[in-house]
Protein backbone atom coordinates (compact mmCIF):
# COMPACT_ATOMS: atom_id res chain seq x y z
CA UNK A 1 0.00 0.00 0.00
CA UNK A 2 1.77 3.17 -0.69
CA UNK A 3 1.37 6.38 1.48
CA UNK A 4 1.66 10.11 0.69
CA UNK A 5 4.65 12.10 1.50
CA UNK A 6 3.67 15.14 3.68
CA UNK A 7 6.09 18.15 4.17
CA UNK A 8 5.39 21.29 6.55
CA UNK A 9 6.74 24.44 4.90
CA UNK A 10 7.73 25.94 8.19
CA UNK A 11 8.91 29.17 5.92
CA UNK A 12 6.46 29.82 3.61
CA UNK A 13 7.22 33.10 3.36
CA UNK A 14 10.39 35.08 3.86
CA UNK A 15 14.29 33.89 4.61
CA UNK A 16 15.45 30.82 5.98
CA UNK A 17 17.95 30.53 8.42
CA UNK A 18 21.48 29.39 7.68
CA UNK A 19 21.25 25.80 6.75
CA UNK A 20 17.11 25.86 7.46
CA UNK A 21 15.55 24.38 4.16
CA UNK A 22 12.38 25.98 5.59
CA UNK A 23 10.21 22.81 5.46
CA UNK A 24 10.51 19.61 7.26
CA UNK A 25 8.76 15.93 6.17
CA UNK A 26 5.54 15.28 8.57
CA UNK A 27 3.84 11.99 8.96
CA UNK A 28 1.22 11.78 6.66
CA UNK A 29 -0.91 10.12 8.83
CA UNK A 30 -0.89 11.67 12.06
CA UNK A 31 -2.60 15.40 12.41
CA UNK A 32 -1.09 18.54 11.49
CA UNK A 33 -3.41 21.61 11.04
CA UNK A 34 -4.50 23.72 14.11
CA UNK A 35 -8.45 23.38 13.78
CA UNK A 36 -8.09 27.70 14.14
CA UNK A 37 -5.90 27.56 10.45
CA UNK A 38 -8.14 29.82 8.94
CA UNK A 39 -7.75 27.17 5.87
CA UNK A 40 -9.94 25.19 7.79
CA UNK A 41 -12.32 27.93 9.26
CA UNK A 42 -12.66 30.86 6.05
CA UNK A 43 -11.33 28.77 3.17
CA UNK A 44 -8.93 31.50 3.53
CA UNK A 45 -5.37 30.41 1.36
CA UNK A 46 -4.63 29.19 -2.08
CA UNK A 47 -3.25 26.04 -4.15
CA UNK A 48 -1.54 24.51 -6.70
CA UNK A 49 -1.75 21.18 -8.21
CA UNK A 50 1.26 20.16 -9.68
CA UNK A 51 1.33 16.71 -12.46
CA UNK A 52 4.77 14.47 -11.72
CA UNK A 53 5.85 12.14 -14.88
CA UNK A 54 8.14 9.89 -13.94
CA UNK A 55 9.69 12.09 -11.14
CA UNK A 56 9.50 15.62 -13.15
CA UNK A 57 6.94 17.96 -11.55
CA UNK A 58 5.51 19.41 -14.76
CA UNK A 59 5.17 23.54 -15.26
CA UNK A 60 6.73 23.73 -12.07
CA UNK A 61 7.97 27.45 -12.58
CA UNK A 62 4.44 28.86 -13.98
CA UNK A 63 2.80 27.29 -10.99
CA UNK A 64 4.68 28.70 -8.64
CA UNK A 65 4.24 31.84 -10.52
CA UNK A 66 0.79 31.24 -10.30
CA UNK A 67 0.57 30.17 -6.77
CA UNK A 68 1.95 34.02 -6.11
CA UNK A 69 -0.02 35.70 -8.26
CA UNK A 70 -3.10 33.90 -6.24
CA UNK A 71 -1.59 35.09 -3.00
CA UNK A 72 -0.95 38.97 -4.01
CA UNK A 73 -4.77 38.70 -4.98
CA UNK A 74 -5.77 37.27 -1.45
CA UNK A 75 -2.87 40.22 -0.06
CA UNK A 76 -0.83 36.73 1.32
CA UNK A 77 2.84 37.81 2.01
CA UNK A 78 4.79 36.95 -0.96
CA UNK A 79 5.83 33.12 -0.53
CA UNK A 80 9.35 31.90 -0.70
CA UNK A 81 9.39 30.03 -3.94
CA UNK A 82 12.94 28.57 -3.20
CA UNK A 83 11.72 26.91 -0.31
CA UNK A 84 8.70 25.98 -2.21
CA UNK A 85 10.55 24.54 -5.17
CA UNK A 86 13.19 22.77 -3.28
CA UNK A 87 10.24 21.41 -0.54
CA UNK A 88 8.31 20.25 -4.07
CA UNK A 89 11.78 18.21 -5.10
CA UNK A 90 12.24 16.66 -1.99
CA UNK A 91 8.47 15.52 -1.74
CA UNK A 92 8.45 13.50 -4.98
CA UNK A 93 11.95 11.72 -4.26
CA UNK A 94 10.68 10.72 -0.95
CA UNK A 95 7.89 9.36 -2.32
CA UNK A 96 9.54 7.62 -5.03
CA UNK A 97 12.13 6.55 -2.32
CA UNK A 98 9.54 5.38 0.02
CA UNK A 99 7.19 3.40 -1.79
CA UNK A 100 9.53 1.81 -4.11
CA UNK A 101 8.50 3.39 -7.50
CA UNK A 102 10.69 3.60 -10.26
CA UNK A 103 9.93 6.36 -12.73
CA UNK A 104 9.36 4.02 -15.11
CA UNK A 105 7.17 1.94 -13.17
CA UNK A 106 3.21 1.44 -12.86
CA UNK A 107 2.01 4.28 -10.25
CA UNK A 108 4.78 6.81 -11.12
CA UNK A 109 2.15 9.00 -12.60
CA UNK A 110 2.01 11.49 -9.59
CA UNK A 111 0.59 14.94 -7.94
CA UNK A 112 1.96 17.68 -5.76
CA UNK A 113 -0.51 19.73 -4.22
CA UNK A 114 0.99 22.71 -2.63
CA UNK A 115 -1.46 24.59 -0.30
CA UNK A 116 -0.33 28.27 1.54
CA UNK A 117 -2.62 29.41 3.95
CA UNK A 118 -2.99 32.79 5.82
CA UNK A 119 -2.70 30.89 9.04
CA UNK A 120 -3.92 30.28 12.50
CA UNK A 121 -6.53 32.92 13.45
CA UNK A 122 -5.02 36.18 14.93
CA UNK A 123 -0.68 35.06 15.03
CA UNK A 124 -0.17 36.56 11.64
CA UNK A 125 2.12 33.70 10.44
CA UNK A 126 1.18 31.84 6.92
CA UNK A 127 1.39 28.27 6.35
CA UNK A 128 1.77 25.82 4.15
CA UNK A 129 1.83 22.11 2.80
CA UNK A 130 2.96 20.01 0.12
CA UNK A 131 1.54 16.64 -0.04
CA UNK A 132 2.87 13.90 -3.28
CA UNK A 133 0.75 11.28 -3.34
CA UNK A 134 -0.47 9.22 -6.72
CA UNK A 135 -2.54 10.65 -9.36
CA UNK A 136 -6.31 9.70 -9.96
CA UNK A 137 -6.80 7.26 -13.00
CA UNK A 138 -8.00 9.84 -15.81
CA UNK A 139 -8.31 7.17 -18.29
CA UNK A 140 -11.98 7.22 -18.99
CA UNK A 141 -11.85 11.73 -18.98
CA UNK A 142 -8.88 11.18 -21.92
CA UNK A 143 -11.35 9.14 -23.95
CA UNK A 144 -14.33 11.74 -23.54
CA UNK A 145 -16.33 13.77 -21.19
CA UNK A 146 -19.71 14.92 -21.16
CA UNK A 147 -20.14 18.38 -20.39
CA UNK A 148 -23.03 20.59 -19.44
CA UNK A 149 -23.11 24.40 -18.88
CA UNK A 150 -23.66 26.30 -16.09
CA UNK A 151 -23.88 30.46 -15.55
CA UNK A 152 -21.22 31.30 -12.64
CA UNK A 153 -23.58 34.73 -11.94
CA UNK A 154 -20.66 37.10 -12.66
CA UNK A 155 -20.58 39.03 -16.09
CA UNK A 156 -17.11 38.35 -17.69
CA UNK A 157 -15.38 41.79 -17.09
CA UNK A 158 -16.25 40.92 -13.35
CA UNK A 159 -11.93 40.53 -12.39
CA UNK A 160 -12.09 44.28 -13.67
CA UNK A 161 -14.98 45.55 -11.94
CA UNK A 162 -15.53 43.73 -8.93
CA UNK A 163 -11.50 42.64 -7.99
CA UNK A 164 -12.26 41.77 -4.31
CA UNK A 165 -14.48 38.40 -5.72
CA UNK A 166 -11.37 37.13 -6.18
CA UNK A 167 -11.78 36.12 -9.61
CA UNK A 168 -8.69 34.25 -11.33
CA UNK A 169 -7.46 33.46 -8.04
CA UNK A 170 -6.57 29.99 -6.93
CA UNK A 171 -8.30 29.78 -3.37
CA UNK A 172 -9.27 26.88 -1.02
CA UNK A 173 -12.85 27.83 -1.16
CA UNK A 174 -14.21 25.48 -3.50
CA UNK A 175 -17.43 24.61 -2.53
CA UNK A 176 -18.98 26.47 -5.98
CA UNK A 177 -17.03 24.41 -7.77
CA UNK A 178 -17.95 21.24 -6.09
CA UNK A 179 -21.41 21.94 -6.34
CA UNK A 180 -21.38 22.97 -10.06
CA UNK A 181 -19.72 19.51 -10.65
CA UNK A 182 -22.36 17.73 -8.68
CA UNK A 183 -25.11 19.41 -10.40
CA UNK A 184 -23.68 18.64 -14.03
CA UNK A 185 -24.06 14.71 -12.41
CA UNK A 186 -27.86 15.69 -11.38
CA UNK A 187 -28.02 17.04 -15.77
CA UNK A 188 -26.47 13.51 -16.85
CA UNK A 189 -23.18 15.30 -17.38
CA UNK A 190 -19.25 14.77 -16.18
CA UNK A 191 -18.61 18.16 -16.07
CA UNK A 192 -18.94 21.98 -16.04
CA UNK A 193 -18.34 24.74 -18.27
CA UNK A 194 -18.59 28.04 -16.71
CA UNK A 195 -20.36 30.74 -18.61
CA UNK A 196 -20.67 34.37 -17.70
CA UNK A 197 -23.93 35.95 -17.34
CA UNK A 198 -23.55 37.76 -20.66
CA UNK A 199 -22.70 34.87 -22.55
CA UNK A 200 -19.33 34.38 -22.52
CA UNK A 201 -17.56 30.60 -22.47
CA UNK A 202 -15.23 30.90 -19.28
CA UNK A 203 -13.62 28.05 -17.73
CA UNK A 204 -14.32 24.69 -16.16
CA UNK A 205 -14.08 24.05 -12.32
CA UNK A 206 -10.93 22.35 -12.33
CA UNK A 207 -9.84 22.98 -16.04
CA UNK A 208 -8.97 24.99 -19.56
CA UNK A 209 -11.46 24.67 -22.40
CA UNK A 210 -10.03 24.94 -25.78
CA UNK A 211 -11.94 24.32 -28.93
CA UNK A 212 -10.50 23.95 -32.37
CA UNK A 213 -12.33 25.12 -35.92
CA UNK A 214 -10.68 24.36 -38.55
CA UNK A 215 -6.87 25.58 -38.21
CA UNK A 216 -7.55 27.54 -35.47
CA UNK A 217 -7.49 26.78 -32.20
CA UNK A 218 -8.72 28.85 -29.38
CA UNK A 219 -9.12 29.49 -24.99
CA UNK A 220 -10.82 32.06 -23.31
CA UNK A 221 -8.29 35.29 -22.42
CA UNK A 222 -7.70 35.35 -19.02
CA UNK A 223 -8.17 38.76 -18.49
CA UNK A 224 -12.17 37.49 -17.67
CA UNK A 225 -11.36 36.45 -14.03
CA UNK A 226 -10.14 32.59 -15.32
CA UNK A 227 -7.12 30.83 -14.11
CA UNK A 228 -3.93 31.16 -16.90
CA UNK A 229 -3.96 27.55 -17.83
CA UNK A 230 -0.21 25.58 -17.60
CA UNK A 231 -1.36 22.63 -19.17
CA UNK A 232 -3.32 25.39 -21.80
CA UNK A 233 -0.05 26.71 -22.78
CA UNK A 234 1.30 23.05 -23.82
CA UNK A 235 -1.86 22.72 -25.61
CA UNK A 236 -1.20 25.83 -27.75
CA UNK A 237 2.27 24.98 -28.24
CA UNK A 238 1.53 21.69 -29.10
CA UNK A 239 -0.66 22.70 -32.37
CA UNK A 240 1.57 25.64 -32.91
CA UNK A 241 4.16 22.86 -33.84
CA UNK A 242 1.30 21.70 -36.60
CA UNK A 243 1.02 24.58 -38.21
CA UNK A 244 -2.50 25.76 -36.31
CA UNK A 245 -3.12 29.14 -35.46
CA UNK A 246 -3.53 29.86 -31.63
CA UNK A 247 -5.64 32.67 -30.16
CA UNK A 248 -6.64 34.23 -26.68
CA UNK A 249 -10.09 35.56 -27.17
CA UNK A 250 -13.53 35.99 -25.77
CA UNK A 251 -15.34 33.49 -26.74
CA UNK A 252 -19.06 33.02 -26.68
CA UNK A 253 -21.00 29.87 -25.85
CA UNK A 254 -22.59 29.99 -29.42
CA UNK A 255 -18.85 29.89 -31.00
CA UNK A 256 -18.07 27.04 -28.40
CA UNK A 257 -20.88 25.22 -29.19
CA UNK A 258 -20.56 25.14 -32.81
CA UNK A 259 -16.69 24.18 -32.96
CA UNK A 260 -15.00 21.40 -34.71
CA UNK A 261 -14.00 19.81 -31.63
CA UNK A 262 -13.61 20.69 -27.80
CA UNK A 263 -11.26 19.50 -25.00
CA UNK A 264 -10.94 20.61 -20.91
CA UNK A 265 -7.83 20.61 -20.33
CA UNK A 266 -5.74 20.46 -16.72
CA UNK A 267 -2.24 19.46 -14.86
CA UNK A 268 -3.56 16.24 -13.87
CA UNK A 269 -5.89 14.84 -16.19
CA UNK A 270 -4.38 16.54 -19.07
CA UNK A 271 -6.73 17.00 -22.25
CA UNK A 272 -9.92 15.70 -21.60
CA UNK A 273 -12.28 15.54 -25.27
CA UNK A 274 -15.87 16.83 -25.35
CA UNK A 275 -18.55 13.79 -26.55
CA UNK A 276 -21.86 15.88 -25.52
CA UNK A 277 -22.08 19.26 -24.73
CA UNK A 278 -25.37 20.76 -23.34
CA UNK A 279 -27.32 17.65 -25.70
CA UNK A 280 -25.20 17.94 -28.70
CA UNK A 281 -22.72 14.87 -29.38
CA UNK A 282 -19.21 15.83 -30.74
CA UNK A 283 -16.90 13.36 -32.89
CA UNK A 284 -13.48 12.97 -31.37
CA UNK A 285 -10.39 12.77 -33.02
CA UNK A 286 -9.19 9.29 -30.51
CA UNK A 287 -5.33 9.77 -32.72
CA UNK A 288 -4.87 13.19 -31.79
CA UNK A 289 -5.96 13.70 -28.64
CA UNK A 290 -3.72 10.41 -27.93
CA UNK A 291 -1.11 12.27 -29.73
CA UNK A 292 -1.79 15.72 -27.99
CA UNK A 293 -1.95 13.55 -24.35
CA UNK A 294 1.29 11.70 -25.03
CA UNK A 295 3.13 15.03 -26.05
CA UNK A 296 1.76 16.60 -21.88
CA UNK A 297 3.02 13.59 -20.43
CA UNK A 298 6.71 14.04 -22.50
CA UNK A 299 6.66 17.76 -21.13
CA UNK A 300 10.65 18.09 -19.50
CA UNK A 301 9.95 21.84 -18.90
Amino acid sequence: MTRATLLTVTTPTGTTEPGDTGFTVSDFGAPQVRITDLAVTRGDGVFETIAVIKGHPQALEPHLARLAHSAALLDLPEPALDVWRLAVHEGVADYLSRNGVTLDGEGAELFAKLIYSRGVEGTGRPSGWIFVDKGEDFTADRQGIRVVSLDRGYRHDVAETSPWLLAGAKTLSYAVNRAAQREAVRRGADDVLFVSSDGFALEGPTSNVVIRTGDVVRTPQTDQGILAGTTQADVFAFFEARGLTTEYGRITLEEVAAADAIWLVSSVRLAGPVTWLDGRDYPVDHALTDELNAYLLARTD
